[in-house]
């Protein structure tokens, strides 16, 4: 089903607490707004709205919902709720945080830090060339020592790709957007399930959610490298199952990266769950491992990001 026609709430608008400034971006299950706190303090908001349950196109700030979508959109927003306040219970510099979640309008809304930079998927967009191998161990491993903790707190991500790791701009990553977890596991209506992007997401997130673990969101740890590695995604897992074309790292990278480096991203990207490091220690262990060969990356943070951007 094509998912309805939407209006974001303006600018200017109030929420317990809160003043939107304008929108910050839009997708089908949400819009997330720029906004400032009763103290001046600058923050991001983001609103549960799935487009294909809830419409608001008139003055009216709560959305209007029809009888029979009502029930997926109330389970969706207790799954909405229940996202906030796992995310409010971690503090950790890599991963994304939540500040205060609250009802209003009908629906939820999660206040989150603000962060400035840019995500992954636009420093690639940018590239001048593929990622260097040091910055890649380099980062990679700051993220990992995020998603150890989101695993401990018991909670997937599901959706690890460039477009949800968001670089400062003193170039540390942020794991952003947990709502795939949520959507998957909390809400079984088909409208609410979420889309993935091709390559990037696990066979069993696609086919048999019995399977999912720690080792769906290592998957697509490697299938993020593999794109910082070759400016494409690997091709999309359910193609792979049916007949797996996918030119492995170790040949694709070879001179390029090291061999350490090339076989850890096969190893992440193998089809079968148990074949893949089931743990991100283990894999953090590999990444960090004696031996590896990588060039030496400029210290200032600054310096960093305009040396990958070949400027």
């Amino acid at each position: 089903m094509a998912a309805k026609p939407n209006r974001p709430l303006p600018a200017g608008h109030r929420l317990p607490g809160y003043r939107l400034l304008g929108l910050l971006a839009r997708g089908g299950f949400s819009f997330v707004y720029f906004a400032e706190d009763d103290a001046g303090a600058q923050v991001a908001i983001k609103e549960y709205l799935p487009s294909a349950l809830g419409v608001r196109t008139g003055a009216d700030a709560a959305p209007s919902l029809s009888e029979k979508d009502a029930r997926p959109f109330r389970d969706g927003m207790r799954c909405f709720f229940e996202e906030g306040r796992v995310l409010a219970s971690l503090s950790h510099p890599n991963v994304v945080r939540v500040l205060n979640f609250f009802r209003a309008n009908d629906t939820a809304y999660m206040v989150m830090r603000l962060e400035r930079g840019a995500t992954l998927k636009q420093r690639l967009q940018q590239a001048a060339a593929p990622l260097p191998e040091s910055w890649l161990r380099r980062t990679v491993a700051q993220l990992l020592n995020g998603l150890r903790e989101v695993h401990a707190c018991k909670l997937l991500h599901l959706d690890i790709k460039p477009a949800n790791i968001h670089l400062r701009e003193d170039a540390t990553p942020v794991l952003i957007d947990f709502g795939a977890s949520r959507r998957m596991l909390g809400a079984e209506d088909p409208l609410l399930r979420p889309i993935f992007t091709p390559g990037l997401a696990a066979p069993e997130v696609h086919c048999d959610r019995a399977k999912l673990g720690p080792w769906s969101d290592i998957y697509s740890v490697g299938a993020t490298l593999y794109a910082c590695m070759f400016m494409r995604p690997p091709q999309p897992a359910p193609e792979r199952m049916a007949g797996d074309r996918l030119v492995p790292a170790a040949k694709a990278g070879a001179g390029k990266y090291s061999a350490a480096l090339l076989e850890l991203v096969d190893w992440c990207l193998r089809l079968d769950c148990l074949q893949r490091p089931q743990s991100v220690l283990a894999l953090q262990k590999a990444l960090l491992g004696p031996g590896h060969e990588a060039t030496r990356v400029p210290e200032d943070p600054k310096a960093m990001l305009r040396w990958i951007m070949g400027v």
